[in-house]
């Protein structure tokens, strides 16, 4: 992250806390319970997977328990409603 000045300071150790938790859920019921025979078959796995169960199925406690696409459908309203 870039100050005023340019220069680079270290960030919170939280800054990535969402990310890396999502890897390791991805990682733990996902990519780990399966054997790809292509990248190709694993980029698609995994795109399903996100789409189809994280997004539409999987509550987050980082969101008040709703899942991704309740809280994006929600964020929405609110702007059109503004």
């Amino acid at each position: 992250m870039d100050d005023q000045f340019g220069t680079h300071r270290v960030g919170s150790c939280f800054d990535n806390a969402q990310a890396e938790s999502f890897n390791a859920t991805l990682k733990v019921e996902r990519v780990n319970r399966t054997t790809y025979p292509t990248r190709e078959y694993a980029r698609k796995d995994v795109t399903r997977y996100i789409e189809f169960r994280y997004n539409t199925k999987r509550l987050h406690s980082a969101l008040g328990y709703r899942t991704p696409q309740e809280a994006r459908t929600d964020y929405q309203n609110q702007r059109q409603a503004a």
